[in-house]
């Protein structure tokens, strides 16, 4: 067995309203009076407040824009490159704090033993492994890797990874970090997919310290993961590589998906794990969007107050992939008392369709 010790989250440096990034996308976007309104609905629908972007431009008049080009501009929307280079710029220092903040009072930097790096909105060689090392002054030696390009729910594959590391290796200290600059990714097309994703998307970081049951530390313990693909909804969520960025497709089918199976796939998850949905006593649900919450709200017939710590996050921080269902994790983590018994279930979604889940406990 295996326990999450602490988390740690980082965000960049820019905090946008929701309602001024829907000014900046109506004037990108340049739609009519009729569309216009239609995309201020469902902006006041989103369920999101706040989002954190290392592009300033979203909060900004068009003719104060650095990152983007002004509107009716001759130049290019920017290149793979140019957002490529903004995330070597911001990843890591991000990543590096919430790594920090994750160990602050648990451990020096140097008793890491494993390190596990996840992203998918920035790659390259040398990558993001590598320049934590360089920045951390981790150990030359420590054993690393990398998951690249899962999507959301690449954080519960990650703890599944760490998780195996712990129970083969006794004393190891695993941390694993997300991060994302999805907003990077912007388009200027008004295409569904693009309207879709720049509502919900933003940038953030999440750092994880897990170890094994032999690590004298106070923690969450790990119990049981449970993954199941859903190939039905394969063309309806991806990720792929283009010359002006990554391209999402996210249709609107994804909540009815979600909706239509989820409920088999916690009754599976439950059956692995040898417990019912009545010995849960919190939801860490990866808020992908509020249809998606609402869904699963639905599947799963709630009454109260079930997700209200995934509403918070996507509330604060809108969608930032990966580490989204790390920062309700977190907010669980800071609710729970001391001595409290407390089952959690965990559940995040991504391409394929891909659903993963995780059980976790109070006690071991």
């Amino acid at each position: 067995m295996s326990k999450i010790i602490s988390i740690g989250t980082a965000v960049p440096a820019f905090k946008h309203e929701q309602n001024r990034i829907l000014t900046f996308m109506q004037e990108v976007y340049q739609l009519d009076a009729v569309e216009a309104r239609k995309l201020k609905f469902l902006y006041r629908q989103s369920g999101i407040d706040y989002r954190y972007s290392a592009i300033a431009d979203f909060s900004k008049d068009a003719a104060d824009w650095n990152f983007f080009p002004p509107v009716g501009s001759a130049d290019p929307i920017p290149s793979i490159e140019k957002r490529m280079n903004l995330y070597g710029a911001t990843a890591a220092p991000m990543a590096k704090e919430a790594i920090e903040k994750c160990l602050t009072n648990q451990m020096a930097c140097d008793s890491i033993t494993h390190l596990i790096t996840v992203s998918c909105t920035g790659m390259s060689a040398p990558g993001l492994d590598l320049e934590l090392i360089e920045l951390l002054n981790l150990p030359k030696n420590i054993y690393r890797s990398s998951i690249n390009f899962m999507g959301c729910y690449a954080a519960i594959h990650a703890l599944k990874m760490a998780h195996a590391i712990c129970q083969s290796e006794s004393n190891a200290r695993v941390m694993l970090v997300c991060t994302e600059l999805c907003t990077l990714h912007f388009q200027d097309m008004a295409s569904a997919d693009n309207i879709a994703s720049s509502l919900l998307f933003g940038d953030g970081a999440a750092a994880v310290l897990v170890a094994s049951d032999d690590v004298d530390m106070q923690g969450l313990y790990i119990k049981s993961f449970y993954s199941e693909i859903v190939p039905k909804g394969k063309d309806d969520m991806s990720w792929v590589i283009a010359s002006t960025g990554f391209l999402m497709t996210l249709s609107g089918y994804v909540p009815d998906l979600i909706q239509a199976d989820f409920e088999s796939l916690m009754n599976k998850a439950m059956k692995k794990a040898g417990i019912t949905k009545e010995d849960i006593q919190y939801w860490c649900i990866h808020p992908g969007g509020k249809r998606i919450l609402d869904a699963i709200s639905k599947s799963l017939d709630f009454k109260g107050a079930e997700l209200e710590h995934s509403l918070a996050v996507l509330k604060e921080y809108g969608n930032m992939s990966s580490p989204t269902v790390l920062f309700v994790l977190k907010k669980i983590m800071e609710q729970l008392q001391a001595g409290e018994s407390a089952n959690i279930f965990g559940a995040a979604f991504g391409p394929g369709l891909t659903m993963e889940t995780f059980i976790a406990s109070t006690h071991a």
